[in-house]
C-alpha cells in the first residue's frame, strides 16, 4: 500500500519477476484494481498483493477505501490473514504534503496497533538519489516524527535500495512467521460494524468533513470579491472558478454520503458474519 507512484507496482514487479512496465515508475496510478500475484519459492508460496494508491487524480480516496475494505473483509471472512503489509514511500519527496499525511494518516488506523510488528515502512526510489545527506535527513524526520507512532507500535523502516530483485525478498523475508487481522478486518467482521463506523471511515469523513469547510470559504471569499469587481472579464473568471467549486463541493458531499452502508448492506453483512473458530483456534492459512 501506499500514495500513488510511490513504487508499489515496481516492488511486487521485483518480487514477482513481471517485466517492469515504465508507468510503474512514473508518478502516477499504475494499479486500478487490487491484483494478487503466486509466487513459489524455497518450497514456500508467496501471495502478493497490489493495490490502488491513494490520492488517485480520477478516483476518490473513498472508491479506494471500500475497494480495499472489501477485499480485506472477504479474504478475513475466509479464515485469511496478512503475513506482512508493505507501505511504499518515495525517498525523493522533498516534504510530507498534506495528501502524503492523510494517507499515512488513513493507512496507520487501517492497520491499527496490534498489527503494527506485520508493517514494514519502505522507503523507495534509492536509485534517484542525488544528495545522500538530504536524503538521511528525510529518513531521520519520518522515523523520529511522521513515522514514530507505527514505529513504537512495532512497525520497522526497511531501504528498498538498488531496486533489485535481491532486495525487495530480503524485505518479504524479514516478515516471514506469523500473521495478523488488520483493525479494519476486525471491525467489519468480527464488530459488524459499516466502513463509516471503522477508524479508517472515520478519519477519512473527517478528512472530508475539513476539505468542506475549505471549500464552503473559498466559495465565500470569491462570491465576495466578484461583487467588488467592475473589470467584466475579472468578474466572469471568478464566477468560472465559483461554478468549478460548486461542483468540486457536491463532489465531496456525495463521498461522504456514500461511506455510509445502505440498510441491506447491513443486514447481508449481519448473516455473513465470520465462521466462529474451532476449539480456539482459527483454520485458515497465513
Amino acid at each position: 500500500m501506499g500514495l500513488t507512484g510511490s513504487g508499489m507496482s515496481n516492488f511486487v514487479n521485483k518480487l514477482t519477476g513481471t517485466r517492469e512496465d515504465k508507468a510503474a515508475r512514473q508518478l502516477k496510478s499504475h494499479t486500478q484494481t487490487i491484483r494478487e500475484f503466486q509466487v513459489n519459492r524455497s518450497n514456500r508460496q508467496y501471495v502478493f498483493v497490489d493495490t490502488p494508491g491513494f490520492d488517485e487524480a480520477y478516483r476518490s480516496d473513498r472508491d479506494i477505501l471500500r475497494m480495499i475494505a472489501e477485499w480485506l473483509e472477504k479474504k478475513y471472512h475466509g479464515n485469511v490473514k496478512l503475513s506482512g503489509i508493505i507501505y511504499t514511500h518515495r525517498i525523493t519527496d522533498n516534504r510530507m504534503s498534506g495528501s502524503l499525511c492523510k494517507n499515512l494518516d488513513m493507512f496507520s488506523r487501517l492497520c491499527g496497533d496490534r498489527a503494527a510488528e506485520r508493517v514494514r515502512l519502505v522507503t523507495t526510489m534509492w536509485d534517484r538519489v542525488k544528495d545522500t545527506r538530504l536524503a538521511e535527513s528525510r529518513v531521520s524526520q519520518l522515523e523520529t516524527n511522521f513515522w514514530k507512532p507505527l514505529i513504537e507500535a512495532g512497525a520497522r523502516h526497511k531501504r528498498f535500495e538498488g531496486n533489485s530483485s535481491r532486495c525487495a525478498w530480503e524485505i518479504v523475508q524479514d516478515l516471514n512467521g506469523g500473521a495478523e487481522a488488520l483493525l479494519l478486518q476486525e471491525e467489519l467482521v468480527d464488530a459488524g460494524r459499516n466502513l463509516n463506523e471503522t477508524t479508517a471511515g472515520k478519519a477519512l469523513h473527517t478528512q472530508f468533513q475539513k476539505l468542506l469547510q475549505e471549500q464552503k470559504e473559498t466559495m465565500k471569499q470569491l462570491q465576495e470579491e466578484a461583487k467588488t469587481q467592475r473589470d467584466p472579464e475579472l468578474v466572469r473568471q471568478l464566477e468560472a472558478e465559483q461554478r468549478r467549486l460548486e461542483i468540486e463541493l457536491q463532489k465531496t458531499w456525495n463521498d461522504m454520503d456514500k461511506l455510509k452502508v445502505p440498510f441491506f448492506r447491513r443486514i447481508a453483512r449481519f448473516f455473513a458474519r465470520k465462521t466462529p473458530v474451532v476449539n480456539g483456534h482459527s483454520a485458515g492459512s497465513n
